[in-house]
């Protein structure tokens, strides 16, 4: 059985239907296909159509364009309630273009450094298997499928949500790929992004200095306020910037500068709090310089919001589920990339664990997720597969290695039976969607 679940798994378990072969063959199929064709946030048309060209094969009906962007989708089969979502991403990340082996080796592309080429596939995929079992039983309901783009700039589903596309759920499904199989019972931070938009004026900075403002200086004066914030925030908050115009020769007295601020905490009010006083560093920066400061909002989400009765049915569900068994030449191919990317010398058996138990209180993670606004609109479940060896860290080129091989594929499709089997267990217990609604 753990070698049917290692390729998928077309087999019956306990009585309980594991999906179609070829459905197994349509979601590794997608994720190779989006992982060659890597698109950044809201330029993801052609990820989009090759995921929603998978579920229309399979009997989805799809309507583009939700929340107002170009990239995004609704997939949907059914009718009635339960309304069940499963919510896709797939957009890639700068910079991190990656052939699939174990040293780097890349174009400076955008990769799929988070895995999101197997985040959407699952998702997919998961749908499908949950769609046949209903019809297969008779079963009233509704699948729905969000395809979701630009979670790597947190837009997505921030503007979806606010427009209320979420709102008519029974309960929203997803998964992440990571180093570790378990349940996402995980306070994700919440997040306030801003550019801070420096004016001055220009002048010759050799001959008439005085007739400047540098709007360069305002910037680097704000960032050393910042610097002295730090001291004076909460131990959860995080705040870090770029450069996001550095433009003109030294020669000039710089104009125009900008910076990019992410400013995070495990609670939207600490967030929000030293968001306000890093708006100070600006203003106070700008007062000292005589230039002019604009602030920007790009974005902003809550933390998450964990539901801990969807967490117990979804991890009694991959408790179910064998973890992959990976080949000879995978645990060659992790032992190189732990090496390679400095991950520290492993065993084999320590590349790769089996399911991990479920906490008893949340996990705070120093990481953020536009699903979190989601959690605050209907319950929401998270699962985690190892779709990389123990230790790989996201957003860098071992994560993309392995997201467009057979170990990244072997956790995608573990990670869709068991959305599947959670998702399914909603549907034949609605009790149990009661149950995570009182939660809210």
């Amino acid at each position: 059985m753990q070698a049917e679940a290692a390729r998928g798994g077309a087999a019956e378990e306990d009585g309980e239907k594991i999906m179609r072969d070829e459905i197994i063959t349509k979601m590794k199929e997608a994720a190779e296909d989006i992982f060659c064709h890597p698109e950044l946030s809201m330029q993801e048309t052609y990820s989009s159509r090759r995921l929603a060209g998978f579920l229309e094969s399979e009997g989805f009906e799809v309507c583009w364009g939700t929340g107002g962007f170009e990239t995004a989708y609704t997939a949907e089969w059914g009718s009635c309630r339960p309304v069940i979502g499963i919510i896709a991403e797939y957009d890639a990340l700068p910079g991190l273009a990656q052939e699939c082996v174990p040293e780097q080796k890349g174009s400076g592309g955008p990769g799929h450094g988070c895995g999101h080429n197997l985040l959407g596939s699952a998702c997919a995929g998961a749908a499908c298997a949950l769609k046949d079992r209903m019809a297969e039983e008779g079963m009233e309901g509704t699948v729905r499928v969000y395809g979701c783009p630009a979670e790597e700039i947190v837009v997505g589903k921030i503007r979806m949500n606010e427009q209320g596309v979420f709102d008519d759920l029974s309960a929203a499904v997803t998964w992440h790929p990571f180093d570790r199989n378990r349940v996402s019972y995980d306070i994700w931070q919440a997040q306030d992004i801003k550019n801070y938009k420096f004016f001055g004026k220009a002048a010759h900075a050799s001959k008439h200095p005085e007739m400047g403002r540098s709007a360069l200086d305002a910037a680097e004066l704000m960032n050393v306020g910042v610097n002295y914030l730090r001291e004076h925030v909460a131990d959860d908050v995080r705040m870090h910037y770029t450069y996001i115009n550095t433009d003109g020769p030294a020669n000039v007295v710089p104009p125009y500068a900008a910076t990019n601020y992410f400013i995070r905490s495990g609670k939207w009010e600490r967030t929000l709090d030293a968001s306000e006083r890093v708006d100070n560093c600006a203003r106070g920066a700008a007062l000292m310089t005589g230039t002019r400061v604009e602030i920007e909002r790009v974005t902003c989400n809550k933390e998450m919001k964990p539901n801990r009765a969807l967490a117990e049915i979804f991890y009694e569900e991959m408790q179910k589920v064998p973890v992959p068994e990976y080949t000879e030449e995978e645990i060659k191919f992790a032992e190189k990339i732990a090496e390679n990317a400095g991950l520290g010398g492993k065993a084999p058996e320590e590349l790769f664990t089996g399911l991990e138990s479920l906490e008893s209180e949340p996990v705070p993670l120093a990481i953020g997720t536009d699903v979190s606004d989601v959690s605050h609109t209907v319950p929401a479940v998270m699962l985690s597969a190892a779709c990389m060896c123990k230790g790989t860290p996201l957003h860098h080129w071992a994560a993309t290695a392995q997201a467009g091989m057979g170990i990244g594929q072997k956790g995608m499709l573990y990670a869709a039976e068991c959305m599947y089997r959670g998702a399914y267990r909603l549907v034949k217990e609605p009790e149990l969607i009661g149950k995570a609604w009182r939660e809210m």
